[in-house]
């Protein structure tokens, strides 16, 4: 149905101001354990998640007293396949742990500190946070490649497959 300027509803008419998104303000997590402050460089080549609960903004404890801001998933199973993590502190050596899958079931929480995807030319598409080191992994872009900084995860019970753990200098 047209409004009485012609103009179909939801639209904008020209010379209208475009209206500015308020910013959701990120709540405290009371619920969330201590973390650190490097979250892990998280990789994979596929994630379903069953029973999704909720994604928010919240802020969680850090082992220096701060709090840091995340991207909070709940939801009842959350699994990865073709799983890579890199865990190290900045500029350091750090340990790649590679599994077919890795499987988290009942009240599953995935706290992301950021989460970047690059398209095959290797450009970035999506960025979310930027305090996670650069990947220890060497996996070359694909038509798709997603990164994840992995502040941490909660859940019931915590699974791998076909696990391959190695430690890895600093580039």
């Amino acid at each position: 149905m047209e409004s009485p300027d012609g103009a179909l509803p939801g639209t904008q008419t020209p010379g209208e101001a475009t209206p500015t998104p308020t910013p959701t303000p990120a709540v405290p997590d009371g619920g969330a354990p201590v973390f650190t402050k490097t979250p892990a460089q998280m990789s994979s080549k596929g994630l379903s998640f069953t029973g999704l609960k909720s994604i928010a903004l919240v802020t969680v404890p850090t082992i220096d007293g701060s709090r840091i801001t995340v991207l909070k998933i709940s939801a009842d199973t959350i699994t990865i396949t073709g799983f890579s993590l890199s865990v190290r502190p900045p500029q350091k050596d750090g340990l790649v742990t590679d599994a077919d899958t890795m499987s988290l079931k009942g009240h599953v929480s995935v706290y992301l500190g950021s989460l970047t995807a690059t398209g095959q030319d290797g450009k970035t598409l999506v960025q979310l946070g930027a305090d996670t080191p650069p990947s220890l992994d060497d996996v070359e872009p694909g038509l798709l490649h997603v990164n994840m900084g992995l502040v941490g995860t909660t859940a019931d019970s915590i699974s791998y497959t076909n696990t391959d753990q190695r430690m890895v200098a600093s580039k």
